[in-house]
C-alpha cells in the first residue's frame, strides 16, 4: 500500500465537474493499492496518516498531527502510484490490485479512517476520473509504503 500525502492548506475533487469532496488545512492522501495488501497494511496506513507528525508548533518545527490542527483529510484513490516505467516509455500497472480488492480496501480505509477521529474525512469516487484541485503547504509531501 502506497499513500502520498500531501499538507495543504485547502484541497477538493471534483467528478464530472461537481465538487465531490472538500477540505480546509489538512492532508491530501492519494490512495493506491498493491496485489499483496490487505486489512493490516490500511490499519496500519491509517494510524500513520492521523499521528503523522508534519504541521508545524509554535516554534515552527514539524511536531503537531493532522488530529492537533483539527484538520481534515481527502482521500482519492490512485492506482497509478503504482505506475513503473523502468522499461519504456508507458508505464506498467501490474504492481496495482485488481479494481475489486481495490475498491474494497480503499473503502475500508475511509470506513477506518472515519471511525478513528472525528475529523472530517472527504472521498472522491473510486475508477471515475477525477479534477483535484489543491494548495500545497510548505510544500510538504511524504510517500509513505507498508
Amino acid at each position: 500500500m502506497r499513500v502520498l500525502l500531501q499538507r495543504v492548506k485547502s484541497a477538493s475533487v471534483a467528478v464530472g465537474g461537481r465538487v465531490q469532496g472538500r477540505i480546509g488545512q489538512g492532508l491530501l492522501a492519494f490512495v493506491g493499492i498493491a496485489h499483496a495488501d490487505d486489512e493490516s497494511h490500511v490499519q496500519w496506513m491509517c494510524e500513520k496518516i492521523l499521528r503523522l507528525r508534519i504541521f508545524e508548533d509554535e516554534a515552527g518545527k514539524m511536531n503537531l498531527s493532522v488530529a492537533d490542527v483539527g484538520g481534515g483529510i481527502l482521500v482519492v484513490s490512485q492506482f497509478t502510484l503504482y505506475g513503473d516505467a523502468s522499461k519504456g516509455n508507458r508505464p506498467g500497472f501490474s504492481e496495482a490490485a485488481p479494481p475489486e480488492k481495490a475498491e474494497r480496501l480503499y473503502d475500508e480505509t475511509v470506513r477506518r479512517l472515519r471511525g478513528m477521529t472525528q475529523l472530517p474525512v472527504e472521498t472522491g469516487s473510486f475508477r471515475a476520473e477525477m479534477a483535484v484541485t489543491l494548495v500545497n503547504d510548505g510544500p510538504v509531501t511524504i510517500l509513505l509504503e507498508r
